[in-house]
Formats: structure tokens, C-alpha cells, sequence
């Protein structure tokens, strides 16, 4: 399996790259968002690939950060959606306003970009939410982070607040602000729980 490809970019167009490594070119589909940043034609290029072998065909997905990849792989585990629609969504969205508003559960976002229907948003928030705020906390939180996690969540529950949203509100401050104390972390959750209560 092909992970990743690093050589001469010797033809690019949007949707489509072809890097050239020891003599063989390789054809890549990539989002927009990768199209954008590609050096020049003719300049060392790094890709980060997904392989996808289909009918025989071996089809090469290339992307420049390792948040796009992961994200085209949450996405092509969701029923319904394929590797093209999964390109469309990363073309026609951020990296990181994809993952805000599979977070926040924003589906007008998601339904807005094309080929995504309210139906599919809806399936993308249920199936990929979670999974995200896990890469997402992995990422950020400090050491011995899972721990200040579970007893802010305990601290909230015993201030009241549901189980769902108390956790949604520390995914989002840990989103938000990289919190070094429990009190921190708890601060942070507190003042968005008030503007959302």
C-alpha cells in the first residue's frame, strides 16, 4: 500500500496531480484544498496518500496534511459516501470548519456543499462527531489529559448540567483554548454552557 510519495510535480490540475518518483508518474486525485497549496510544476512535491484498491484498479487519493487524510477516511466509512464525495466535501470546506460543524452538529453547513443532502449531514454528525472529538482530544489535551477530562465531566454532571451536554461543551473548550489545569478546563466549559443555555 502506498502511504505517501515525495518527487517532481509534473502536472497539476484541479482534482488531479501527477508526481513523478524515480521515473514513474503517479496519477492523484486531491481535493481543492490541496490543488491550492501545490508548489509550482517542475518543484519537489510531498503527498500524503490513501490507496484504494476497487474492480481491479488501483485508485491514489493524495492530500498535503495529515488532517485531510484522516478526515477522507472518517468520511469514506460513512454509508453513502464514496471517495469522490468525500473529495467534494474537503474542496468545498475547510479541513477545520469540517470538523467545527461535525462538532457543533452544524448540518446547514454541511448540507450546503454540494452532493451532501440534509440526510447525509445528518448521517456524517451521528457517525463522525465522536470519532473527530477523539483526534481532536488526542492532539491537544496535555498530558494526563484524558483523566482532567473525566472529572470535569464529573464536576458538571454534579453541577447538574446532562451528561451530552456537558460533554459537548468541554469537547468545544478543549476545542477552543488549550486548558493546562482542570479549573482551566472547567472555566472554559462553564462560560460556554452559559451562552448556550
Amino acid at each position: 500500500m502506498i502511504s505517501q510519495l515525495r518527487g517532481k510535480l509534473i502536472a497539476k490540475s484541479p482534482g488531479e496531480v501527477v508526481v513523478e518518483v524515480n521515473g514513474v508518474g503517479y496519477g492523484l486525485q486531491v481535493p481543492l484544498s490541496t490543488f491550492y497549496d501545490l508548489p509550482d510544476v517542475g518543484e519537489e512535491v510531498r503527498l500524503l496518500v490513501h490507496t484504494q484498491l476497487k474492480d481491479e484498479s488501483l485508485c491514489l487519493f493524495g492530500f498535503l496534511t495529515q488532517r485531510e487524510k484522516e478526515l477522507f477516511r472518517l468520511m469514506i466509512g460513512v454509508s453513502g459516501i464514496g471517495p469522490r464525495l468525500a473529495l467534494t466535501v474537503l474542496s468545498g470546506i475547510s479541513a477545520e470548519e469540517l470538523e467545527r460543524a461535525l462538532l457543533e452538529g452544524d448540518v446547514l453547513s454541511l448540507s450546503s456543499i454540494p452532493g451532501i443532502g440534509r440526510k447525509t449531514a445528518e448521517r456524517m454528525v451521528v457517525e463522525l462527531r465522536d470519532r473527530v472529538a477523539e483526534t481532536r482530544g488526542r492532539e491537544r489535551m496535555p498530558h494526563g489529559g484524558e483523566e482532567m477530562m473525566r472529572d470535569a465531566l464529573s464536576a458538571l454532571m454534579n453541577l447538574g448540567y446532562n451528561r451530552s451536554v456537558a460533554e459537548r461543551a468541554l469537547r468545544q473548550a478543549k476545542m477552543e483554548k488549550e486548558a493546562s489545569s482542570l479549573e482551566e478546563l472547567l472555566r472554559e466549559s462553564l462560560r460556554i454552557l452559559a451562552k448556550t443555555t
